[in-house]
Protein backbone atom coordinates (compact mmCIF):
# COMPACT_ATOMS: atom_id res chain seq x y z
CA UNK A 1 0.00 0.00 0.00
CA UNK A 2 1.47 2.99 -1.04
CA UNK A 3 2.38 5.49 2.26
CA UNK A 4 -0.46 7.85 3.72
CA UNK A 5 -0.03 11.76 5.12
CA UNK A 6 -2.30 13.37 7.22
CA UNK A 7 -4.57 16.20 5.77
CA UNK A 8 -5.88 18.45 9.39
CA UNK A 9 -7.56 21.39 9.25
CA UNK A 10 -9.06 23.13 12.21
CA UNK A 11 -12.20 24.49 13.02
CA UNK A 12 -11.54 27.14 16.28
CA UNK A 13 -13.97 29.04 18.30
CA UNK A 14 -13.26 31.69 20.32
CA UNK A 15 -15.73 33.34 22.64
CA UNK A 16 -15.40 37.40 22.66
CA UNK A 17 -15.13 39.39 25.67
CA UNK A 18 -17.60 42.36 25.02
CA UNK A 19 -19.62 43.73 27.66
CA UNK A 20 -22.99 42.20 26.27
CA UNK A 21 -23.91 38.63 24.62
CA UNK A 22 -24.09 38.62 21.18
CA UNK A 23 -27.90 39.42 20.33
CA UNK A 24 -28.90 40.56 23.94
CA UNK A 25 -28.69 42.86 26.71
CA UNK A 26 -27.38 40.40 29.08
CA UNK A 27 -24.13 41.06 30.78
CA UNK A 28 -21.19 38.97 29.14
CA UNK A 29 -18.51 36.93 31.23
CA UNK A 30 -17.17 33.56 31.73
CA UNK A 31 -17.32 34.00 35.42
CA UNK A 32 -21.05 34.98 34.80
CA UNK A 33 -21.17 31.38 33.19
CA UNK A 34 -20.47 29.54 36.46
CA UNK A 35 -23.59 30.76 37.99
CA UNK A 36 -26.05 27.97 36.40
CA UNK A 37 -29.35 29.77 34.61
CA UNK A 38 -28.81 33.03 36.04
CA UNK A 39 -27.39 35.72 33.58
CA UNK A 40 -30.43 35.07 31.10
CA UNK A 41 -33.11 36.61 29.46
CA UNK A 42 -35.87 35.57 26.85
CA UNK A 43 -33.87 35.53 24.27
CA UNK A 44 -31.14 33.25 25.61
CA UNK A 45 -33.68 30.66 26.15
CA UNK A 46 -35.35 31.39 22.86
CA UNK A 47 -38.66 32.03 23.88
CA UNK A 48 -40.85 32.63 20.95
CA UNK A 49 -41.29 35.89 19.71
CA UNK A 50 -37.97 37.30 20.96
CA UNK A 51 -36.14 39.54 18.61
CA UNK A 52 -32.22 39.79 18.90
CA UNK A 53 -30.11 42.56 18.02
CA UNK A 54 -27.23 42.82 16.50
CA UNK A 55 -23.85 43.13 18.98
CA UNK A 56 -21.57 46.72 16.61
CA UNK A 57 -18.64 45.40 18.99
CA UNK A 58 -18.32 42.00 18.30
CA UNK A 59 -19.06 42.78 14.70
CA UNK A 60 -16.26 45.09 15.05
CA UNK A 61 -13.49 42.88 16.67
CA UNK A 62 -14.26 39.85 14.24
CA UNK A 63 -13.41 42.37 11.16
CA UNK A 64 -10.12 43.46 13.39
CA UNK A 65 -8.98 39.44 14.47
CA UNK A 66 -9.82 39.68 10.32
CA UNK A 67 -7.13 42.31 9.71
CA UNK A 68 -4.61 40.93 11.78
CA UNK A 69 -4.75 37.59 10.26
CA UNK A 70 -4.14 39.03 6.55
CA UNK A 71 -7.82 38.35 5.87
CA UNK A 72 -10.55 40.17 3.01
CA UNK A 73 -13.04 41.63 4.55
CA UNK A 74 -16.77 41.34 3.19
CA UNK A 75 -18.37 44.45 1.82
CA UNK A 76 -21.70 42.87 2.55
CA UNK A 77 -22.74 39.85 5.30
CA UNK A 78 -25.66 38.55 6.65
CA UNK A 79 -26.45 35.81 9.43
CA UNK A 80 -27.82 32.27 9.14
CA UNK A 81 -29.82 30.15 10.92
CA UNK A 82 -27.76 26.58 11.26
CA UNK A 83 -30.66 24.29 12.27
CA UNK A 84 -30.18 20.84 14.41
CA UNK A 85 -31.75 19.90 17.74
CA UNK A 86 -29.70 19.26 20.89
CA UNK A 87 -30.48 20.18 24.36
CA UNK A 88 -28.56 22.95 25.34
CA UNK A 89 -29.75 24.60 21.89
CA UNK A 90 -33.35 26.32 23.05
CA UNK A 91 -34.29 27.74 19.96
CA UNK A 92 -33.71 24.56 18.09
CA UNK A 93 -31.68 26.36 15.77
CA UNK A 94 -28.14 28.59 16.01
CA UNK A 95 -27.77 31.96 14.86
CA UNK A 96 -24.49 31.60 12.94
CA UNK A 97 -23.17 32.71 9.42
CA UNK A 98 -22.89 30.33 6.21
CA UNK A 99 -22.40 31.61 2.74
CA UNK A 100 -21.34 35.26 4.11
CA UNK A 101 -18.77 35.28 6.46
CA UNK A 102 -17.50 38.63 8.01
CA UNK A 103 -13.51 38.36 6.47
CA UNK A 104 -12.06 35.26 4.81
CA UNK A 105 -9.54 34.02 2.52
CA UNK A 106 -6.55 34.89 4.61
CA UNK A 107 -3.35 33.13 6.46
CA UNK A 108 -1.24 32.81 9.69
CA UNK A 109 2.53 32.08 9.24
CA UNK A 110 3.80 29.49 11.67
CA UNK A 111 7.52 27.59 12.31
CA UNK A 112 11.02 29.11 12.57
CA UNK A 113 10.41 31.65 9.83
CA UNK A 114 11.24 34.63 12.36
CA UNK A 115 14.97 32.66 13.04
CA UNK A 116 15.90 32.41 9.29
CA UNK A 117 14.05 29.29 8.29
CA UNK A 118 10.90 29.75 5.62
CA UNK A 119 8.30 29.02 8.45
CA UNK A 120 4.92 27.98 6.82
CA UNK A 121 1.68 29.83 5.68
CA UNK A 122 -1.60 28.14 7.36
CA UNK A 123 -4.37 29.33 4.61
CA UNK A 124 -7.82 30.40 6.50
CA UNK A 125 -11.21 30.07 4.69
CA UNK A 126 -13.29 32.32 7.09
CA UNK A 127 -13.95 33.92 10.38
CA UNK A 128 -17.24 34.69 10.64
CA UNK A 129 -19.64 35.09 14.17
CA UNK A 130 -22.15 32.93 15.59
CA UNK A 131 -23.50 33.05 19.24
CA UNK A 132 -22.39 29.85 21.71
CA UNK A 133 -24.77 27.16 22.85
CA UNK A 134 -25.65 26.47 26.36
CA UNK A 135 -24.24 23.54 27.47
CA UNK A 136 -25.03 20.12 29.79
CA UNK A 137 -24.14 19.42 33.14
CA UNK A 138 -23.92 15.64 33.73
CA UNK A 139 -24.33 14.07 37.41
CA UNK A 140 -25.17 11.07 39.13
CA UNK A 141 -28.99 12.12 39.24
CA UNK A 142 -28.87 13.04 35.51
CA UNK A 143 -28.42 15.99 32.96
CA UNK A 144 -29.59 19.56 33.42
CA UNK A 145 -29.25 22.29 31.13
CA UNK A 146 -27.42 25.31 31.62
CA UNK A 147 -28.36 28.43 29.41
CA UNK A 148 -25.44 31.08 30.57
CA UNK A 149 -23.53 30.55 27.82
CA UNK A 150 -26.02 30.82 25.90
CA UNK A 151 -25.80 33.65 23.30
CA UNK A 152 -22.60 34.36 24.21
CA UNK A 153 -20.39 35.71 21.18
CA UNK A 154 -18.68 33.42 19.71
CA UNK A 155 -16.11 33.66 16.76
CA UNK A 156 -15.10 30.56 14.30
CA UNK A 157 -12.07 30.15 12.38
CA UNK A 158 -11.78 27.10 9.70
CA UNK A 159 -8.59 26.92 8.14
CA UNK A 160 -7.68 24.93 5.04
CA UNK A 161 -6.85 21.33 5.10
CA UNK A 162 -3.15 22.09 4.60
CA UNK A 163 -1.97 20.96 8.48
CA UNK A 164 0.38 18.01 7.87
CA UNK A 165 1.38 17.44 12.02
CA UNK A 166 -0.44 17.63 15.31
CA UNK A 167 3.34 19.99 16.06
CA UNK A 168 1.69 22.40 13.22
CA UNK A 169 -1.40 22.07 14.43
CA UNK A 170 -0.59 23.01 17.97
CA UNK A 171 1.73 25.78 16.50
CA UNK A 172 -1.25 27.42 14.70
CA UNK A 173 -3.56 27.10 17.64
CA UNK A 174 -0.83 28.69 19.95
CA UNK A 175 -0.16 31.60 17.58
CA UNK A 176 -4.06 32.36 17.00
CA UNK A 177 -4.60 32.53 20.71
CA UNK A 178 -1.87 34.52 20.98
CA UNK A 179 -3.17 37.09 18.43
CA UNK A 180 -6.43 36.99 19.93
CA UNK A 181 -4.99 37.95 23.18
CA UNK A 182 -2.92 40.69 21.86
CA UNK A 183 -5.93 42.22 20.44
CA UNK A 184 -7.70 42.26 23.78
CA UNK A 185 -10.69 40.80 22.51
CA UNK A 186 -10.48 37.33 23.90
CA UNK A 187 -9.16 35.46 26.88
CA UNK A 188 -9.25 32.72 25.27
CA UNK A 189 -8.19 30.22 27.62
CA UNK A 190 -8.55 26.35 26.44
CA UNK A 191 -9.01 24.88 30.03
CA UNK A 192 -12.36 27.54 30.57
CA UNK A 193 -13.70 26.79 27.03
CA UNK A 194 -12.81 29.84 25.90
CA UNK A 195 -11.11 28.85 23.23
CA UNK A 196 -11.97 25.42 21.49
CA UNK A 197 -9.88 23.84 19.26
CA UNK A 198 -11.02 21.21 17.09
CA UNK A 199 -9.29 19.40 14.14
CA UNK A 200 -10.50 17.58 11.23
CA UNK A 201 -8.13 14.33 10.12
CA UNK A 202 -8.05 12.25 7.40
CA UNK A 203 -5.09 10.11 6.03
CA UNK A 204 -4.51 10.06 2.45
CA UNK A 205 -2.47 9.08 -0.69
CA UNK A 206 0.26 11.46 -1.74
CA UNK A 207 -0.28 12.87 -4.71
CA UNK A 208 -3.45 11.32 -5.76
CA UNK A 209 -5.45 14.72 -4.55
CA UNK A 210 -6.08 17.85 -4.39
CA UNK A 211 -6.73 21.06 -2.05
CA UNK A 212 -9.25 23.35 -3.94
CA UNK A 213 -10.56 26.03 -2.25
CA UNK A 214 -10.23 24.80 0.80
CA UNK A 215 -11.80 21.45 0.06
CA UNK A 216 -9.66 18.13 -0.67
CA UNK A 217 -10.58 16.77 -3.78
CA UNK A 218 -9.50 13.44 -5.09
CA UNK A 219 -7.62 13.30 -9.23
CA UNK A 220 -9.04 10.48 -11.56
CA UNK A 221 -10.24 7.25 -9.72
CA UNK A 222 -9.18 8.07 -6.07
CA UNK A 223 -11.05 7.18 -3.27
CA UNK A 224 -10.69 9.83 -0.30
CA UNK A 225 -10.57 8.50 2.91
CA UNK A 226 -13.15 9.75 5.50
CA UNK A 227 -12.38 12.05 7.97
CA UNK A 228 -13.24 12.82 11.65
CA UNK A 229 -13.49 15.43 13.62
CA UNK A 230 -12.07 15.72 16.88
CA UNK A 231 -13.59 17.43 19.84
CA UNK A 232 -13.75 17.73 23.54
CA UNK A 233 -10.20 18.93 23.71
CA UNK A 234 -8.64 21.83 26.99
CA UNK A 235 -5.22 21.91 26.22
CA UNK A 236 -2.45 22.42 23.54
CA UNK A 237 -0.70 19.03 24.68
CA UNK A 238 -3.49 16.95 24.63
CA UNK A 239 -4.63 18.59 21.29
CA UNK A 240 -1.73 17.20 19.98
CA UNK A 241 -1.28 13.73 21.43
CA UNK A 242 -5.13 13.60 20.36
CA UNK A 243 -3.89 14.39 16.28
CA UNK A 244 -1.49 11.53 16.92
CA UNK A 245 -3.32 9.22 17.98
CA UNK A 246 -6.04 9.86 15.57
CA UNK A 247 -3.15 9.63 12.39
CA UNK A 248 -1.76 6.47 14.13
CA UNK A 249 -5.51 4.98 14.46
CA UNK A 250 -6.75 5.83 10.89
CA UNK A 251 -3.22 4.62 9.73
CA UNK A 252 -3.33 1.15 11.40
CA UNK A 253 -7.63 1.47 10.12
CA UNK A 254 -6.58 1.85 6.62
CA UNK A 255 -3.81 -0.68 6.25
CA UNK A 256 -5.54 -3.61 7.71
CA UNK A 257 -8.52 -2.81 5.48
CA UNK A 258 -11.16 -1.69 8.14
CA UNK A 259 -13.60 0.71 6.78
CA UNK A 260 -13.74 3.68 8.16
CA UNK A 261 -16.65 6.74 8.65
CA UNK A 262 -17.20 10.20 8.57
CA UNK A 263 -17.76 10.88 12.55
CA UNK A 264 -16.84 13.20 15.35
CA UNK A 265 -14.55 11.83 17.61
CA UNK A 266 -13.99 12.81 21.75
CA UNK A 267 -10.47 13.07 23.73
CA UNK A 268 -10.12 10.56 26.48
CA UNK A 269 -7.31 12.78 28.64
CA UNK A 270 -7.58 8.96 31.08
CA UNK A 271 -6.47 6.12 28.11
CA UNK A 272 -4.82 8.84 26.04
CA UNK A 273 -7.58 7.75 23.24
CA UNK A 274 -9.94 8.72 20.99
CA UNK A 275 -13.56 7.53 20.81
CA UNK A 276 -16.30 7.62 18.57
CA UNK A 277 -19.07 10.06 19.68
CA UNK A 278 -21.56 10.36 16.58
CA UNK A 279 -21.55 10.43 12.70
CA UNK A 280 -20.31 13.92 11.71
CA UNK A 281 -22.71 16.14 9.80
CA UNK A 282 -22.35 17.63 6.52
CA UNK A 283 -23.50 21.28 5.47
CA UNK A 284 -26.95 20.58 4.24
CA UNK A 285 -27.57 18.30 7.44
CA UNK A 286 -27.94 21.64 8.86
CA UNK A 287 -30.40 23.18 6.50
CA UNK A 288 -28.92 26.65 6.60
CA UNK A 289 -31.39 29.77 5.27
CA UNK A 290 -31.01 33.86 5.81
CA UNK A 291 -31.70 34.83 9.97
CA UNK A 292 -35.05 36.12 9.19
CA UNK A 293 -35.05 38.39 12.32
CA UNK A 294 -31.41 40.79 11.32
CA UNK A 295 -30.84 42.65 8.37
CA UNK A 296 -28.20 41.91 6.18
CA UNK A 297 -24.71 44.44 7.22
CA UNK A 298 -23.11 46.28 4.80
CA UNK A 299 -19.22 47.17 6.32
CA UNK A 300 -17.91 50.65 4.92
CA UNK A 301 -14.13 50.84 4.21
CA UNK A 302 -13.92 53.83 6.61
CA UNK A 303 -15.04 51.25 9.49
CA UNK A 304 -12.13 48.81 8.32
CA UNK A 305 -9.77 51.62 7.87
CA UNK A 306 -10.46 53.14 11.31
CA UNK A 307 -10.31 49.86 13.12
CA UNK A 308 -6.84 48.76 10.99
CA UNK A 309 -5.54 52.17 12.73
CA UNK A 310 -6.16 50.21 16.05
CA UNK A 311 -4.11 47.66 15.49
CA UNK A 312 -1.55 47.20 18.23
CA UNK A 313 2.00 45.61 17.47
CA UNK A 314 1.32 41.83 16.83
CA UNK A 315 3.22 39.03 18.12
CA UNK A 316 5.43 37.95 15.16
CA UNK A 317 6.18 41.50 14.45
CA UNK A 318 7.05 42.01 18.01
CA UNK A 319 9.26 39.38 18.12
CA UNK A 320 11.21 40.64 15.19
CA UNK A 321 11.94 43.97 16.95
CA UNK A 322 12.54 42.30 20.44
CA UNK A 323 15.82 40.70 18.13
CA UNK A 324 17.15 43.38 16.10
CA UNK A 325 16.20 46.46 18.97
CA UNK A 326 17.04 44.97 22.17
CA UNK A 327 19.18 42.12 20.91
CA UNK A 328 17.72 39.56 22.44
CA UNK A 329 18.29 35.91 21.12
CA UNK A 330 15.36 34.34 19.27
CA UNK A 331 14.62 31.80 22.10
CA UNK A 332 14.87 34.31 24.62
CA UNK A 333 12.52 36.75 22.75
CA UNK A 334 10.10 34.28 22.20
CA UNK A 335 9.75 33.54 25.35
CA UNK A 336 9.41 37.40 26.54
CA UNK A 337 6.43 37.90 23.54
CA UNK A 338 4.42 35.06 24.59
CA UNK A 339 2.19 37.14 27.03
CA UNK A 340 1.65 40.37 26.23
CA UNK A 341 1.58 41.89 29.71
CA UNK A 342 5.28 40.30 29.78
CA UNK A 343 6.79 41.73 26.67
CA UNK A 344 5.21 45.28 28.18
CA UNK A 345 6.93 44.55 31.04
CA UNK A 346 10.55 43.54 29.34
CA UNK A 347 10.58 46.51 27.28
CA UNK A 348 10.02 48.81 30.33
CA UNK A 349 12.91 47.41 31.94
CA UNK A 350 15.26 47.36 28.57
CA UNK A 351 14.50 50.96 28.46
CA UNK A 352 14.63 51.99 31.95
CA UNK A 353 17.97 49.41 32.72
CA UNK A 354 19.54 51.88 30.14
CA UNK A 355 18.65 55.40 31.48
CA UNK A 356 19.86 53.87 35.04
CA UNK A 357 23.23 52.79 33.36
CA UNK A 358 23.96 56.35 31.75
CA UNK A 359 23.43 58.13 35.25
CA UNK A 360 25.60 56.41 36.96
CA UNK A 361 29.37 57.72 36.72
CA UNK A 362 31.03 54.50 36.43
CA UNK A 363 29.80 54.16 32.99
CA UNK A 364 30.65 55.97 30.24
CA UNK A 365 28.43 57.14 27.50
CA UNK A 366 24.81 58.61 26.38
CA UNK A 367 21.91 56.54 26.30
CA UNK A 368 22.09 55.81 23.05
CA UNK A 369 25.80 54.75 23.04
CA UNK A 370 25.65 52.32 26.15
CA UNK A 371 22.49 50.10 23.88
CA UNK A 372 24.94 50.24 20.73
CA UNK A 373 28.11 49.28 22.81
CA UNK A 374 26.44 46.88 25.58
CA UNK A 375 23.25 45.96 24.23
CA UNK A 376 24.01 41.95 23.79
CA UNK A 377 25.35 41.88 27.31
CA UNK A 378 22.28 44.14 28.74
CA UNK A 379 19.96 41.41 26.38
CA UNK A 380 21.31 38.85 28.30
CA UNK A 381 21.37 40.46 31.91
CA UNK A 382 17.75 41.14 31.36
CA UNK A 383 16.57 37.54 30.07
CA UNK A 384 18.66 35.64 32.63
CA UNK A 385 17.11 37.32 35.47
CA UNK A 386 13.91 37.74 34.14
CA UNK A 387 13.38 34.31 32.93
CA UNK A 388 15.47 32.24 34.74
CA UNK A 389 15.04 33.69 38.30
CA UNK A 390 11.72 36.21 38.32
CA UNK A 391 9.32 33.27 36.57
CA UNK A 392 10.64 30.96 39.37
CA UNK A 393 8.84 33.20 42.19
CA UNK A 394 5.88 34.21 39.57
CA UNK A 395 4.75 30.56 39.02
CA UNK A 396 5.44 29.17 42.84
CA UNK A 397 2.96 31.82 43.73
CA UNK A 398 0.94 31.69 40.58
CA UNK A 399 1.13 35.55 40.33
CA UNK A 400 0.51 36.87 36.66
CA UNK A 401 3.41 39.52 35.35
CA UNK A 402 1.10 42.60 36.22
CA UNK A 403 0.35 41.76 39.26
CA UNK A 404 4.15 41.67 40.67
CA UNK A 405 4.97 43.88 43.15
CA UNK A 406 8.59 44.69 40.96
CA UNK A 407 8.23 47.46 39.17
CA UNK A 408 9.99 47.64 36.24
CA UNK A 409 12.08 50.59 36.56
CA UNK A 410 13.27 48.81 40.48
CA UNK A 411 14.13 45.60 38.41
CA UNK A 412 16.06 48.04 35.93
CA UNK A 413 17.50 49.56 39.11
CA UNK A 414 18.12 45.62 40.49
CA UNK A 415 19.82 45.13 36.98
CA UNK A 416 22.31 48.09 37.26
CA UNK A 417 23.53 47.24 40.66
CA UNK A 418 24.31 43.45 39.17
CA UNK A 419 26.06 44.97 36.15
CA UNK A 420 28.11 47.39 37.90
CA UNK A 421 29.07 44.99 40.48
CA UNK A 422 27.94 46.68 43.51
CA UNK A 423 26.11 43.06 44.65
CA UNK A 424 27.34 39.82 43.65
CA UNK A 425 25.12 36.60 42.52
CA UNK A 426 24.29 34.93 45.74
CA UNK A 427 23.54 38.79 47.64
CA UNK A 428 21.83 39.61 44.38
CA UNK A 429 19.09 36.00 44.66
CA UNK A 430 18.23 37.68 48.31
CA UNK A 431 17.57 41.43 47.44
CA UNK A 432 15.30 39.58 44.62
CA UNK A 433 13.66 37.35 46.59
CA UNK A 434 12.92 40.49 49.34
CA UNK A 435 12.07 42.25 46.06
CA UNK A 436 9.43 40.27 45.10
CA UNK A 437 7.82 39.80 48.82
CA UNK A 438 7.76 43.26 49.35
CA UNK A 439 8.11 45.58 46.53
CA UNK A 440 10.68 47.76 47.91
CA UNK A 441 13.62 48.82 45.95
CA UNK A 442 16.70 47.08 45.69
CA UNK A 443 19.14 49.74 46.89
CA UNK A 444 17.07 49.97 50.28
CA UNK A 445 16.84 45.85 50.73
CA UNK A 446 20.83 46.03 49.92
CA UNK A 447 21.60 48.63 52.19
CA UNK A 448 18.90 47.55 55.22
CA UNK A 449 20.78 43.83 54.86
CA UNK A 450 24.16 44.91 54.15
CA UNK A 451 24.08 42.96 51.49
CA UNK A 452 26.52 45.33 49.67
CA UNK A 453 29.69 43.75 47.94
CA UNK A 454 33.01 44.08 48.80
CA UNK A 455 35.06 45.68 46.53
CA UNK A 456 38.37 46.81 48.27
CA UNK A 457 40.94 44.22 46.87
CA UNK A 458 43.58 45.56 50.59
CA UNK A 459 40.09 43.80 52.58
CA UNK A 460 39.94 40.96 50.41
CA UNK A 461 43.89 40.42 49.96
CA UNK A 462 44.14 39.89 53.91
CA UNK A 463 41.46 37.81 54.08
CA UNK A 464 43.13 35.30 51.14
CA UNK A 465 46.69 35.08 52.70
CA UNK A 466 44.90 34.33 55.79
CA UNK A 467 43.50 31.48 54.00
CA UNK A 468 46.55 30.22 52.48
CA UNK A 469 48.26 30.40 55.86
CA UNK A 470 45.82 28.12 57.61
CA UNK A 471 45.19 25.55 54.62
CA UNK A 472 48.49 24.64 53.20
CA UNK A 473 47.07 20.73 52.75
CA UNK A 474 44.56 22.25 50.15
CA UNK A 475 47.25 24.80 48.95
CA UNK A 476 49.32 22.28 47.98
CA UNK A 477 46.65 19.65 46.79
CA UNK A 478 45.60 22.94 44.05
CA UNK A 479 49.60 22.97 43.17
CA UNK A 480 49.34 19.36 42.55
CA UNK A 481 46.79 19.85 40.48
CA UNK A 482 43.36 19.03 41.98
CA UNK A 483 40.99 21.95 40.89
CA UNK A 484 38.68 20.87 43.52
CA UNK A 485 41.12 22.41 46.20
CA UNK A 486 40.72 25.85 44.15
CA UNK A 487 37.41 25.75 44.37
CA UNK A 488 37.38 25.37 48.24
CA UNK A 489 39.94 28.02 48.78
CA UNK A 490 37.38 30.24 46.54
CA UNK A 491 34.38 29.18 49.20
CA UNK A 492 36.76 29.91 52.30
CA UNK A 493 36.84 33.21 50.94
CA UNK A 494 33.02 34.00 50.47
CA UNK A 495 32.82 32.82 53.77
CA UNK A 496 35.27 35.00 55.16
CA UNK A 497 33.49 38.51 53.61
CA UNK A 498 30.06 36.82 54.76
CA UNK A 499 29.01 36.34 50.34
CA UNK A 500 29.88 40.03 49.62
CA UNK A 501 32.94 39.95 48.10
CA UNK A 502 33.10 40.20 44.69
CA UNK A 503 34.13 36.44 43.04
CA UNK A 504 36.38 37.90 40.43
CA UNK A 505 38.69 39.51 43.21
CA UNK A 506 38.99 36.53 44.64
CA UNK A 507 39.63 33.98 41.44
CA UNK A 508 42.29 37.00 40.60
CA UNK A 509 44.03 37.48 44.03
CA UNK A 510 44.33 34.02 44.32
CA UNK A 511 45.53 32.73 41.11
CA UNK A 512 47.93 35.75 41.37
CA UNK A 513 49.36 34.26 45.35
CA UNK A 514 49.14 30.62 44.45
CA UNK A 515 51.05 30.94 40.62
Amino acid sequence: MAKLIPVIGMEIHAELKTKSKMFCTCVNGYELQEQPNQNICPICMGHPGMLPVINKQAIEWTILVGLALNCQIAKQTKFDRKNYFYPDLPKGYQISQYDQPITYDGHLKIGNHAQGGQGKDIDIIRIHLEEDTGKLIHNSDGTAVDLSRACTPLIELVTAPTIESAKEAKEFCQAYQQILRYLEISEADMEKGQMRCEANISMQEPGRFVTEKGEVKPLLDYKLNPKSELKNINSFRAMERAVEFEIKRQTKAIENGEKLIQETRGWDENTQTTFSQRSKETAADYRYFPEPDLPPLEISDELVESLQATMPELPQAKFERFISQYQFDPESARTLISDKNLASYAEDVSSELIEWLSSLPEVTGTAEEIAEREGKKLSKLISNWLINRLFKYLNEHKTAIRDCKISPEHFAEFLSMIYTSKINNNSAQLVLEEMFKTGETPTSIMESKDLGQTGDEGEVDTIIDKIITDNPKVVADYKSGKEAAFKFLVGMAMSATKGKANPQIINKLLKEKLG
